[in-house]
């Protein structure tokens, strides 16, 4: 007979309690063409819709009411705005799966820091793992975190009080990468309630955080497209 101390460990389930907001912005179409959709998704509002049914709006839910084969190529954070793919068939859906899991899309962010950065430009590469513990924070984790790879550029440095606006380009696509790796080089992103430093979080009302640039094959001609939704901050 097995020993009792060598039974098996049930992990508790994580539970989200996180409702969302009313959202007002529009989804604007920023292409569409018989097989893709490409929107500018507004800041606060979910990519999918969550399991609970008070997070019923989202992207993919409004979409639908009108394109109602359309499918979420990739997602994006509630508080991240831009550009957001969609697929109008299941076949370009897998050839847009295909790119995004080869990491052949570019994509290219807008933020606006915390603080002054220093070096103009550079290279962030710091290793994210989920924490179960402070679910839905990611961290940092040397041991069992996944690659995590970003390049940063400054765009312009402001003050009163000091900040940078930067524009991320992310080699992988990490839950939380682009913030977890602003808050690694000491400049959490604005407006973000998971990695702030007290202060950051209460100088905008929003996460200053958007996909401002896409580029990617079309996955029916197999052209290249590259997509932009102007950034408003």
């Amino acid at each position: 007979m097995k020993n009792d101390a060598a039974q098996k460990v049930v992990e508790t389930p994580i539970v989200d309690t996180f409702i969302a907001p009313p959202c007002f912005e529009a989804v604007t179409v920023l292409y569409q063409d018989d097989y893709i959709l490409a929107v500018n998704k507004p800041s606060g509002l979910l990519s999918l819709s969550g399991k609970n049914p008070l997070n019923k709006d989202s992207v993919h839910y409004r979409i639908v009411q009108q394109f109602p084969t359309a499918l979420m190529a990739h997602r994006l954070d509630f508080g991240t705005s831009g550009v957001l793919l969609l697929a109008l068939n299941k076949s370009s859906n897998g050839e847009l799966t295909k790119q995004f899991q080869a990491r052949s899309v570019k994509k290219r962010y807008t933020a606006v820091l915390f603080g002054k950065i220093q070096v103009p430009e550079g290279r962030v590469s710091v290793p994210i793992a989920k924490d179960p513990a402070n679910f839905p924070r990611q961290k940092l984790c040397f041991e069992q975190g996944k690659e995590a790879i970003s390049h940063y550029r400054v765009i312009e440095y402001l003050e009163n009080p000091p900040r940078t606006r930067v524009e991320f380009t992310p080699e992988t696509g990490r839950t939380h990468q682009l913030r977890i790796h602003s808050l690694a080089m000491g400049h959490p992103i604005l407006g973000c309630d998971l990695y702030a430093n007290g202060e950051s979080e209460q100088l905008a009302e929003r996460l200053m955080l958007h996909a401002s640039w896409i580029e990617f094959l079309h996955p029916h001609s197999n052209q290249p497209m590259t997509i932009e939704a102007p950034c408003r901050f």
